[in-house]
C-alpha cells in the first residue's frame, strides 16, 4: 500500500533548494535575496562573494544548493541556469528580555527567516 507520490510542483526545467531558521531578520535577509533574483547564477554566486553583509553566506550556500539540486537531480544544464525566485518569509522569533533601570525589563526579539531559491533552466535565443 504505503502513501501515494504528491506531484512535482515545479516544472521540469526548475529545481529548488530551500534553508529554514536562518539567524536574521526577513527584512535584512530580503535586501540580500533581491541582489539575486533574475540573475544568471555565476552573476548571482559572484555577487554574493564579494557582498558585504554577513547573511550572503547563507544565501549563497542555498544558492549553491539549489545549483546542485539542478545538476545532480533534475539533470539541467548548469551554465543555463538563472535564479527564477528568491523568497523570504518569518520563521520565528526568540524572546529574550533586559533589565533596565528602575527595576524594570525591556523586550528583545531575535528573529529568524526562511530562503526560498528556484532556479530555472533557460533556453538559448539562437
Amino acid at each position: 500500500m504505503g502513501k501515494k507520490s504528491t506531484n512535482r510542483r515545479l516544472s521540469d526545467s526548475e529545481a529548488m533548494a530551500r534553508s529554514k531558521a536562518i539567524r536574521t531578520s526577513p527584512q535584512k535577509l530580503n535586501l540580500v535575496a533581491g541582489l539575486i533574483r533574475g540573475k544568471k547564477v555565476e552573476k548571482a554566486l559572484a555577487d554574493l562573494t564579494f557582498s558585504k553583509r554577513r547573511v550572503s553566506n547563507e544565501v549563497k550556500k542555498v544558492l549553491q544548493a539549489a545549483i546542485a539540486n539542478a545538476e545532480n537531480n533534475h539533470q539541467l544544464d548548469v551554465d543555463q541556469l538563472k535564479v527564477a525566485e528568491a523568497c523570504v518569509g518569518r520563521a520565528f522569533a526568540m524572546k529574550r528580555w533586559r533589565a533596565r533601570a528602575r527595576g524594570r525589563g525591556a523586550s528583545i526579539t531575535k528573529p529568524f527567516s526562511n530562503l526560498t531559491i528556484i532556479v530555472k533552466e533557460i533556453q538559448e535565443q539562437g
